[in-house]
């Protein structure tokens, strides 16, 4: 068996401090020009464009967005654009398109329509001088840095931090310029957090719900996806306030659920479904708070825009310890490859 900790996954994930640091002041003079736009001209809603990993990103965007700006966001399907050939009105809304490599056909159709159907398109990738940011209007360079393992990590966390300095150079929030100042300390914390017991709970796991809500349901979304990919576990992600819609039936003895549990308004509620679920005799492991019957997973508190940032990367280094012991490569999963181009 490989050493977890000798894993790309495992050395990519553990930078995510020290690139936030990077990013935050990389694009300092960027994000105060773009937020000066945005202000003058105010969009009247957001249009994002992503797969994979960066459209669980566009969660987090959406709910951070929506709650802090009161603006609409939606996400786009990027087949009505690159299959369909669909025309769209668009006019004065923002297209904030999301990527690692900037070069799948979907995207950089998706954006070529949206600006075509009178958006302005906004790009945050990891690849400055990729197809899609030289498509954009304004870019965001996520500063993360080469990712050799298939599973995305740190360049996922970056892209949380980019979407967090956006809307706060958006909004002038001095309470989110503060949380995102401690947010590269506390993911170093984060990091050192020891969620071995889930682990141990899951080594021979098949299937699990992965839950959240709100600005958490992003990160809820994410682990379900390195679930799948990195460990070979059939994860589902749910809000929790559709767990009980159906899902629930399957929860009980021998089903996992992991929840994902941020300190704002939707507190309450993911504490009681943890405990109702708990009730039901199925191993219930709970990041960012307590509940009766459920297993606490040692986290770091923040302030709620980011503790998703701290879950995640806590999660990242579980996530490669798990792969590893189920016999899994995190970086070289089945079937897969690192730039996933589809139309």
């Amino acid at each position: 068996m490989m050493n977890p900790e000798q894993t790309l996954m495992f050395a990519e994930a553990g930078e995510s401090a020290a690139v936030v640091t990077r990013q935050r002041v990389a694009n300092a003079q960027a994000l105060a020009a773009i937020a000066d736009r945005l202000r003058g001209h105010p969009p009247r809603a957001v249009l994002t464009c992503a797969r994979g990993s960066s459209d669980h990103a566009a969660t987090y965007a959406k709910y951070l967005i929506e709650t802090r700006l009161g603006l609409l966001v939606s996400s786009a399907s990027p087949s009505v654009s690159s299959v369909y050939g669909a025309a769209q009105r668009l006019d004065d809304m923002l297209a904030v398109a999301i990527s690692q490599s900037g070069k799948s056909p979907d995207l950089l159709a998706t954006v070529e329509a949206a600006k075509q159907a009178g958006a302005a398109a906004l790009a945050l990738v990891n690849v400055a001088d990729s197809p899609l940011a030289a498509l954009a209007d304004d870019v965001l360079p996520l500063h993360a840095g080469p990712e050799r393992s298939v599973a995305a990590t740190k360049s996922y966390i970056a892209t949380l931090a980019a979407i967090a300095d956006l809307v706060r150079a958006w909004t002038g929030d001095a309470g989110l310029a503060a949380a995102l100042d401690t947010l590269p300390d506390l993911l170093r914390r984060a990091w050192a957090c020891d969620w071995s017991p889930l682990v141990d709970a899951l080594a021979d796991a098949r299937g699990l719900f992965v839950v959240g809500r709100g600005i958490g349901l992003a990160v809820a979304q994410e682990a379900a996806l390195k679930f799948k990919e990195t460990c070979g576990i059939q994860a589902e992600a749910f809000s929790a306030a559709e767990l009980k819609h159906g899902p629930m039936a399957l929860v009980g003895p021998g089903f996992p659920l992991i929840v994902f549990r941020q300190s704002d308004e939707t507190g309450p509620g993911v504490d009681a479904l943890a405990a109702e679920m708990a009730a039901r005799g199925g191993p219930v492991f709970i990041a960012g708070g307590e509940a009766a019957g459920a297993t606490p997973l040692p986290s770091i508190e923040g302030d709620a825009a980011i503790e998703s940032l701290l879950h995640i990367q806590s999660f990242y280094r579980a996530a490669n310890a798990l792969s590893v012991r189920r016999g899994f490569d995190p970086d070289k999963p089945p079937h897969l490859a690192k730039v996933t181009e589809t139309l």
